[in-house]
C-alpha cells in the first residue's frame, strides 16, 4: 500500500542480515552486473586518477581515437609531400646539395649505440665463497631462503652483536637475584610451549628482558610483568599471528591490568631505543647446523641429522637460565653448543666449513664449551625442569636423556 504524501514510512532503512527478499537480491545482482548508469542518472567517475594512466584514459575515448587517427594521417601526408618536394628540389638544384641531404639522412637514420654503464662496485657483488664451503647452492631455486644474501645477512647479524653486548647486571639489581631470573626464563619456556611460538621468539624475549634489566631497576613484583611484556614484543617481531594482550594478561593469572602491560611495553621500548632486532643464538645455530646437516661435502659431518641439531638446541636453550652466559655473544654460544652436540654424537669436531661460516676456531670455543659442560654435569633443579621435560619427549628425540660426554673427550676436540 503506498504511503500518503508528507508521511515517512515507519520501517527501518537499515537492512537486516539475511532478511533480503529474492527481488532485492535480483536487483542487487543486476546492479552489480550492469556497468552503465541508470537512465537519467549522472555518469560515475573516479575521484582521483593516476597520472601515469592518463594516456590510457585518452585512448579509451572513441572521439579522441578518431582525432588521433586524423592527426596521424595528416602528419604522414605532410611528410610525404615534404619528401616529394625534396626530390624535386634535388633534381633542379646543383649536384652538391643531394650529397648534403643524403649525409643528413644517413646521420638521422643511424641508430644510437648503447652507452656502457659503469662496472658494479665491489660491495654490490656477492661474496666469494669457495665451492667446498658453499652451503646455499642446494636452495638456489627457492627464493624464500634468499641464498644470494644468506652470507651477507649473517655477517650483518654478527656485526650487530657488538652493539648488543651485555654485562652481568645482577649485581646492580637490589631486589633481584639469579634464581629469580632462572624462574622467569623457565616460565617463559612454558609460555612458548603453550602458545606454540617459534623458538626465535623465546630467545628474543629473554634478550629483551636482559637488556631492559641492564638499564632499569626492577622489583620482584614486576619481574613477571617485564617477562610477559618482553614476550609480547618478541611475538610482534617474530610471529605471523601474535597472541593478543588479553592472552598475556590471562597467563599472568590476571595479576596485572591492561594499562600496566601497555605502560611496561612503552617503558621497554624507550629503554631499548626501539631497537629490538637483537641477534639471538638460535639463528646462528640453525645456520651453522646447516653446514653439517645439509652439506654433503663436509665428510665428517655427513651423518649428522635432526637429532644432532635438537641436541644442540637443548644445550643452547638450557643456557638461557644460566646468568654466566648473558655476556656471551649469540654466534659464539651457538658454535659451542653445536660442537658439544657433534662430539656427543661422535660426528667429529669443528670442521673447516664450520670455521669458515662461523669465524671461530676450535680453541676459540674452549671457555664457553667448558662452561656448558659444567652446566650439563651439574645436578638439575627440580623446580626448573620445564626445559628438560620438554626435550625428554619423543618429538625432540629424547635428547635430554642422553648421558653427558666426558670432559676429557671434549678437551681432545678443543685443542
Amino acid at each position: 500500500m503506498p504511503f500518503s504524501r508528507g508521511k515517512k514510512p515507519t520501517t527501518s532503512k537499515i537492512p537486516k542480515l539475511g532478511a533480503r527478499s529474492s527481488e532485492n537480491q535480483a536487483d542487487i545482482s543486476q546492479a552489480k552486473r550492469s556497468s552503465s548508469p541508470p537512465q537519467g542518472a549522472p555518469r560515475k567517475r573516479t575521484a582521483f586518477i593516476d597520472i601515469t594512466n592518463a594516456h590510457k584514459l585518452e585512448l579509451s575515448n572513441p572521439i579522441k581515437k578518431k582525432d588521433l587517427i586524423k592527426k596521424v594521417q595528416k602528419k604522414t601526408s605532410v611528410a610525404a609531400k615534404n619528401e616529394a618536394n625534396l626530390k624535386k628540389s634535388a633534381s633542379v638544384s646543383s649536384e652538391d646539395k643531394p650529397v648534403v641531404a643524403e649525409s643528413e639522412v644517413s646521420l638521422a637514420e643511424k641508430p644510437e649505440e648503447p652507452v656502457s654503464g659503469p662496472p658494479f662496485l665491489p660491495r654490490l657483488l656477492p661474496p666469494e665463497i669457495p665451492p667446498e664451503f658453499d652451503i646455499d647452492s642446494d636452495t638456489s631455486n627457492d627464493c624464500t631462503y634468499t641464498p644470494e644474501y644468506a652470507k651477507d645477512i649473517f655477517d650483518y647479524l654478527k656485526n650487530r652483536e657488538e652493539k648488543h653486548v651485555l654485562h652481568d647486571y645482577m649485581g646492580s639489581q637490589a631486589g633481584l637475584n639469579q634464581n629469580m631470573r632462572a624462574v622467569l626464563v623457565d616460565w617463559l619456556v612454558e609460555v612458548q610451549e603453550n602458545f606454540e611460538l617459534n623458538h626465535e621468539t623465546l630467545y628474543l624475549a629473554v634478550k629483551i628482558t636482559d637488556h631492559y634489566l641492564a638499564v632499569v631497576q626492577a622489583s620482584r613484583e614486576s619481574l613477571q610483568l617485564i617477562g610477559s611484556t618482553a614476550m609480547l614484543l618478541a611475538c610482534k617481531f617474530e610471529e605471523r599471528l601474535p597472541p593478543c594482550v588479553d592472552d598475556f594478561l590471562y597467563i599472568c593469572d590476571d595479576a596485572y591490568k591492561r594499562s600496566q602491560l601497555i605502560a611496561m611495553e612503552m617503558s621497554i621500548l624507550h629503554a631499548l631505543s626501539f631497537d629490538i632486532n637483537i641477534p639471538v643464538a638460535y639463528r646462528f645455530l640453525r645456520r651453522y647446523a646447516k653446514d653439517c646437516c645439509a652439506f654433503v661435502s663436509c665428510v665428517q659431518c655427513v651423518n649428522a641429522g635432526m637429532d644432532t641439531l635438537t641436541l644442540a638446541r637443548f644445550v643452547c636453550e638450557l643456557s638461557l637460565m644460566d646468568m654466566c652466559f648473558v655476556p656471551v655473544r649469540g654466534s659464539l654460544l651457538a658454535s659451542a653448543c653445536l660442537l658439544i652436540a657433534l662430539v656427543t654424537k661422535d660426528l667429529g669436531g669443528w670442521s673447516e666449513c664450520l670455521q669458515f661460516h662461523s669465524g671461530y676456531r676450535a680453541e676459540d670455543l674452549g671457555p664457553v664449551a667448558r662452561h656448558l659442560h659444567r652446566m650439563l654435569s651439574s645436578t638439575p633443579d627440580a623446580k626448573l625442569a620445564t626445559i628438560r621435560s620438554k626435550y625428554s619427549h619423543k618429538v625432540f628425540f629424547e635428547v635430554a636423556l642422553i648421558p653427558t660426554l666426558s670432559l676429557d673427550k671434549l678437551e681432545t676436540f678443543l685443542k
